[in-house]
């Protein structure tokens, strides 16, 4: 009887608490609705309009809300800072502090690790009121993208170029199916690296160079190739040394087996067929 009691007295309460939730949600919409058509000008006068009353509030979903907000503010700065930069990278428009703490839930005006850590982020704008994304090259589309491009000659990384806006990477494939520019990979860091394609770039070998080139003897043996091409820092893509080494071991393990004498019939070999003697017409 006791537990039925306190479960009794635990509904009550739970009933008690919706009802004065869904009360101030009630009485919380037309306030927040009348400071928003204050805040908005409009020289002509809007109709009346009929609003329906507000939806009520679930006590447990509420409380859910909050544990989240909160798990998100009691993270680490780090955790914090990303959170901020997606949404300014995803979006790419510019937030204040108070439209930050509405979207992702981070207070940024009351943290002030927070603050500062993302007002000093490199990748970070703050122009006194508002955040946005900084990307490395300011580039809005596909034009400025080729004119930054053919600006280096020698090749400018695609890791600088992938965030300057949302369809960089996009643009980038089409500029180079188009011909335009070439996109190769770089030996050291395997990464990507965008060269122009543009006739219009004078590149000028010295005849110094083009007459050292042309007089380098190269290794007779791809051996050596193989290994001058690894003291440079370049990975040969073919092996010699381990096909040849392979060639040998198969050569030793692939001789032919002697073949095996085969068994003629001849007089002294015991018949068991005897009854089918067009078997043993060639009988020695």
């Amino acid at each position: 009887m006791a537990l039925q009691e306190k479960l009794d007295r635990f509904k009550r309460q739970q009933e008690k608490c919706q009802s004065t939730l869904s009360s101030i949600a009630a009485k919380a919409g037309p306030s927040r609705a009348t400071t928003t058509a204050n805040a908005k000008f409009t020289p002509v006068p809007a109709p009346n309009i009929v609003r329906s009353p507000a939806p009520a509030v679930k006590f447990s979903n509420d409380t859910e809300r909050l544990q989240h907000i909160n798990s998100i503010r009691k993270a680490p700065v780090g955790a914090q800072i990303k959170r901020v930069i997606d949404i300014l990278l995803d979006t790419r428009l510019a937030y204040t502090p108070e439209q930050i703490n509405e979207l992702c839930y981070v207070d940024v005006n009351s943290n002030k690790a927070v603050f500062e850590s993302l007002r000093n982020n490199p990748k970070v704008y703050f122009d006194g009121k508002r955040f946005s994304y900084k990307s490395k090259h300011a580039l809005k589309d596909k034009s400025q993208l080729i004119v930054l491009i053919r600006k280096f000659p020698e090749g400018i990384a695609v890791i600088d170029l992938k965030d300057a806006y949302p369809t960089v990477m996009e643009d980038l494939q089409a500029l180079k199916a188009a011909g335009q520019i070439w996109l190769l990979s770089n030996f050291d860091s395997q990464e990507d690296i965008a060269y122009p394609n543009d006739p219009r770039v004078p590149i000028k070998v010295d005849d110094d160079l083009k007459q050292l080139f042309r007089g380098i003897e190269l290794p007779r043996d791809m051996v050596d190739i193989e290994r001058d091409l690894q003291k440079n820092g370049m990975k040969p893509a073919t092996n010699t040394a381990k096909r040849r080494a392979a060639a040998q071991v198969q050569g030793v393990s692939g001789k032919a087996k002697p073949k095996k004498k085969k068994h003629e019939i001849s007089k002294r070999t015991k018949l068991t067929n005897a009854h089918l003697p067009e078997l043993f017409q060639n009988l020695k």
